[in-house]
This record gives C-alpha cells, structure tokens and sequence, in this order.
C-alpha cells in the first residue's frame, strides 16, 4: 500500500506540470472557433469579430466554422466531443450553451456537464420587425390582427430553439393568439423573404435588422428588453406593449470542452473581456463588434451564473406554457 502511495504521488507530480506547459505552448495551430448557426446570422457576424480580434492577439489564425442544425446542437455536440486542449471552442447563444437541454429529447451533450464557461461577450436584444406595408404598425397592432386572423400571421424565426422562435411562441401562448412557425437556416434567408414578402413577421436578434430599419426597408414594432434600447429610441418593448415583466436577452458566450486547461481558458478570458472595449477606428471588426451589441463583462463565473439563471427561468416557462420544441418540427 505504502509503495502504490508513493507511486501515486510520484504520478501527480509528473503530471502536475502538464497544463501549464501545454498552455505555455498555445496556441500552437490554428483554432476552429465553431458557431452553430449558418453564416450571415448574427452570431456569426459577432464571431468573426471575435475571431479575428482573437487572431491579432494571440498570433494563431482564430477560424470560425459554421456547424448549424437542430437549434445550434449539432454545433454544440461537435465542441462537446472535441479534444480539450484548447483548439476548439463554441461561440454560442442560450440555446445550445443553456436552453436546449429543456427542449430536445435524446440531446447529445448536457451543457452543464460538457462544457467550461470561459468568457462573455455581449449581449443583445431581440427585435419584432415587420414590412412596412404590413397592416399592423405596433405589437399590440400585430396581437390584435392575429386575433382576427388566426394561423395567417407568418411569423418568421432564424430556427427551431432559438431564441426568436421561443420568444414567439411564449408572446402568442400569453396573448392567446395563433401564428403560423416559420423557422429559417438563420437570420440571412429570414430577412430574404421578410423583404420579399413571404413571412410577415420576424423575431430574430436585433443587430442585424438596425440598417433595415434605418433604411426604411422594415418597420421595427418592438424590442423585447425591459427597457427601449439606445439604438431604437423609438420603438417600444414588449413589456409596454402589455407583457407585464416580459423579456428575452441574447448573450454571447465562449465556452470550451469540460477539461479543456484553466491557463488557456484564463488567457481567452482575459482577452475576450477586452473585445467590444478596443476600438481601433470605424471599419475595425472590433468597432463593428462594439456599435452592435451591449458589453456584458463576466469571466467563467459570469457565464455559469447566466447559464444558470437562464436554465432555470426557461425550465420554469416550459413547464409551465408546455413549451416543448419536438413538438413543432
């Protein structure tokens, strides 16, 4: 027994070092930033940002790769399953960081369990936009056309778990109304056919939207943020519209594959705080990152408590307004 203890301990010793020699040498190839939804939403617009700011820090091309399907589980399984050493991430929104494990049977990963929170990025509001020859010019316009009109509203979202397609089905369960799901491949092919006629609504995350309603191409009828946002000073939120405490938040995080080294996790933290903050002049991805979103600091603590927070206000939503997404495919 005395002689397996010392050859323990000698065995701890040796390995004790490990981590931070691997972390003194990283990143030493190119790192796959994966983002679960397709190119041209907003989170991957947000990720390039990210990436690239990461590749000037740290010297190593930072490549984002977009895994999208299944509400961002098909992503999130591949960084679940990925090696942790460092060279692979997940930039993700609540649903496959936090809310998925609520809304899909038989998901490949568990969140809690799979991944390691390493820093928060931004956040962002959602945006209620409709063309300007829609009929309703308000929310409380679009419920009551909706009464009137059951199932004929489309109301578009950028795919099944997402955040815009919880949103719209949590405002029709408490305005007592039915619309019509129409989830999308993410933002991009939305706002075609939002622009082309074919969906009458979209609720979707706000960045993209801001030079559409800038343009006059759509017509903003609410954010769903506690308060009117800076951008859209003019647009009321859903909780001034009638939904009493009513809010739904996108935040941006990067996590990594449980197990993945605390000194590699802690350099991607110490970086990732500093992003939207670093404005290097109006073209800068960095710039771009910061006119689009709200800074939210928070390292790996910042993460777990919002992913935790949000875990158990969805369980409870869920719960209930049977909020179930293997139902609406």
């Amino acid at each position: 027994m005395r002689l397996l203890s010392f050859g323990l301990l000698g065995l701890a010793l040796a390995i004790a070092p490990c981590h931070h020699a691997v972390a003194q040498d990283w990143p030493n190839r190119p790192v796959t930033m994966v983002v679960p939804f397709p190119a041209g939403a907003a989170v991957d617009t947000l990720a390039r940002a990210v990436a690239h700011a990461l590749s000037e820090d740290f010297g190593k091309q930072f490549i984002v790769e977009n895994r999208a399907g299944a509400g961002g589980n098909l992503g999130g399984t591949a960084v679940a399953k990925a090696a942790a050493d460092g060279h692979t991430w997940l930039f993700g929104t609540p649903a496959p960081i936090a809310l998925n494990k609520f809304m899909y049977k038989g998901l490949a990963y568990d969140s809690e369990r799979d991944f390691m929170p390493v820093v928060l990025v931004a956040k962002s509001p959602l945006i209620i936009a409709a063309t300007p020859d829609f009929p309703a010019k308000t929310l409380p316009d679009l419920i009551a056309y909706a009464k009137q009109n059951p199932g004929k509203v489309n109301v578009g979202h950028p795919g099944n778990g997402t955040l815009g397609h919880i949103t719209s089905a949590l405002i029709q369960q408490f305005a007592g109304v039915e619309m019509t799901h129409v989830p999308y491949r993410g933002s991009a092919p939305l706002i075609t056919d939002l622009l082309g006629g074919q969906v009458n609504v979209a609720m979707d995350f706000m960045p993209t939207y801001l030079p559409l309603v800038a343009s006059g191409k759509v017509r903003a009828l609410a954010v769903t943020t506690s308060q009117r946002v800076a951008q859209l000073p003019d647009v009321p939120t859903v909780q001034e519209a009638g939904f009493k405490g009513f809010e739904a938040t996108a935040w941006y995080a990067i996590v990594a594959p449980t197990g993945t080294p605390p000194d590699i996790v802690s350099k991607v933290n110490k970086c990732g705080e500093r992003l939207p903050e670093e404005r290097q002049g109006q073209d800068h991805p960095r710039a771009k990152l910061a006119a689009r979103c709200w800074r939210i600091s928070g390292g790996p603590q910042g993460v777990h408590r919002r992913r935790t927070r949000q875990m158990a206000s969805r369980d409870r939503g869920r719960k209930d307004h049977d909020v179930s997404l293997d139902d609406w495919y």
